[in-house]
């Protein structure tokens, strides 16, 4: 089996790209994707303009493109991987299944939804962010709570990043307003 792999940002793609080898081993291949961002979903479903790199502006015109790729004869299927932010589960989920319930023929398709944010996954194995930033700050790793709602990607900013969120913040302000790309959640 073959996996497309689409993922909202630069470090869920890393962090997929690590782990996904060891989770299929060699007998299923798997190819990922970053997006820069989340985005929304299209109100005409139609899929957004194609340049543009936003994942759920993308995500009908996707869908359909894999349906008809995959196949008896070229299995695969599509996994979508993103936070759910600020959004109500119950109705991001009918909103997905209503783009994939459109698509003729339709490809198997699985939807990963963070309840917070992908950076609790890592804020779930401090001894790792340890070993990778041996000077990450302690007191702030274990402030954490498994599966609390509380701006992770922040908190693990603070933990590992000199300025923390708010140093992060500005750079990719400064990127926005130079014309560089920034990649990145």
């Amino acid at each position: 089996m073959h996996f497309e792999i689409l993922i909202e940002d630069q470090s869920g793609k890393r962090a997929i790209d690590i782990l996904v080898p060891k989770i299929i081993g060699d007998q299923h291949t798997f190819r990922s994707f970053a997006y820069k961002g989340i985005g929304r979903i299209p109100k005409k479903l139609g899929g957004g303009d194609a340049n543009k790199r936003i994942l759920l502006d993308q995500l009908p015109r996707l869908l359909r493109g894999y349906g008809k790729t995959f196949s008896e004869h070229n299995p695969g299927a599509v996994i979508l991987i993103c936070d759910l932010d600020d959004k109500c589960l119950k109705v991001f989920r009918k909103e997905l299944f209503n783009i994939l319930d459109r698509c003729r023929p339709k490809p198997k398709t699985r939807f990963c939804i963070a309840a917070e944010e992908g950076e609790a996954w890592f804020l779930g194995d401090i001894t790792a962010i340890k070993a990778a930033y041996p000077e990450a700050k302690t007191a702030v790793l274990k402030g954490y709570k498994n599966d609390s709602i509380c701006g992770t990607w922040e908190r693990l900013a603070d933990a590992i990043f000199p300025g923390g969120p708010a140093s992060l913040i500005g750079q990719k302000m400064a990127c926005y307003r130079s014309g560089k790309i920034c990649m990145g959640g």
